[in-house]
């Protein structure tokens, strides 16, 4: 798969290679971008998804070649509206509440995901008690993690309490530690990725390593421990722990496939269409990275607080496949 998008207002251009052969469009165009397979059939059903320059139907097979376009609408600037979802809490106070996201659920309404995300949920748990800083499509978001990441997210139940928090991630106080599996065998034991991050200057839902001093691209510091090797259908694998020094859209996904080894199952940076994935494929739905432990100041208590949440089943099961001798 092949894409690319030269301007924002342009369509993103999808060309489906020899691996896509028999996907089902709504399947592919979702796992390409960012978007739901509902928001994909809304945009089928609409034409604003087309195969070859011609409506088609979201279960259509793809032919080798094929070139899929999808022209997204403008995002429509809307309050988010309470959704009853359910919402698995690690801690809550009068200040802040601690989630840990399951793989599949948005942070925030955008073009494409109006609702069903985490705020809708946290709008009906939390009432009116979420800071307004963010707006009134992020209320009380202080971080992000991405759609297919599961794991640990702080959002900010007050004003006093988001600008700390924001504070401490300026400052990189806050520590956030991830588990990812990737694609070959990492040899060193550790190491920093210490390189600047960027949109990608043709493909504008991708980020990049930018090094042209030309363009727009933010420090971004990444460090890496390999906690197990291993290897199946002839290929290799490491478990990493990553440890952001900051917090780049995509960055664990991007310094990770910078240095040759992105993540299993990351249709974005690499990682996807492996022979392994196609034997696992009901266990992997996305990128493998969790946000495992989440560690900074408690704004009123002034005390360290740490969280830990457990590996999501999907990953659980792929890492016992992989790393045998890995005890989770």
């Amino acid at each position: 798969m092949n894409e690319t998008r030269p301007h924002d207002d342009a369509p993103i251009v999808l060309s489906a290679d020899q691996a896509d052969v028999g996907k089902r469009l709504d399947q592919y165009a979702a796992s390409a971008t960012e978007l739901t397979r509902s928001a994909i059939t809304r945009l089928i059903e609409d034409g604003a998804l087309t195969v070859n320059q011609e409506k088609s139907e979201k279960n259509y097979r793809l032919r080798a070649g094929d070139i899929v376009e999808i022209l997204l609408p403008e995002p429509e600037p809307t309050e988010a509206v309470a959704q009853n979802i359910p919402l698995d809490i690690i801690f809550e106070d009068e200040d802040l509440i601690v989630i840990n996201k399951p793989v599949g659920m948005v942070v925030h309404p955008a073009a494409g995901n109006p609702d069903g995300t985490l705020v809708n949920a946290l709008l009906y748990h939390c009432g009116d008690s979420l800071s307004g800083i963010g707006g009134v499509i992020r209320p009380g978001i202080v971080h992000r993690i991405d759609k297919d990441t599961s794991g640990l997210l702080v959002v900010a139940k007050n004003d006093p309490t988001h600008l700390a928090l924001a504070e401490q991630l300026k400052g990189h106080h806050i520590r956030r530690i991830y588990y990812a599996v990737t694609i070959g065998n990492i040899k060193d034991d550790n190491g920093t990725v210490d390189a600047p991050i960027g949109r990608h200057p043709i493909d504008r839902k991708r980020m990049a390593v930018i090094r042209n001093s030309d363009m727009r691209a933010r420090d971004a510091v990444t460090h890496w421990q390999v906690l197990a090797r291993g290897a199946a259908d002839g290929q290799s694998f490491t478990l990493v722990r990553c440890e952001l020094e900051t917090g780049r859209t995509h960055q664990i996904r991007v310094h990770m496939a910078s240095i040759g080894h992105p993540l299993l199952g990351d249709p974005v940076y690499g990682g996807s269409n492996t022979k392994f994935e196609a034997h696992h494929k009901a266990w992997i739905q996305g990128q493998l990275l969790h946000a495992k432990e989440l560690i900074f100041t408690h704004p009123r208590t002034k005390k360290e607080v740490r969280f830990v949440s457990p590996l999501p089943a999907n990953m659980s099961h792929i890492i016992k496949v992989l790393f045998e001798s890995f005890e989770l």
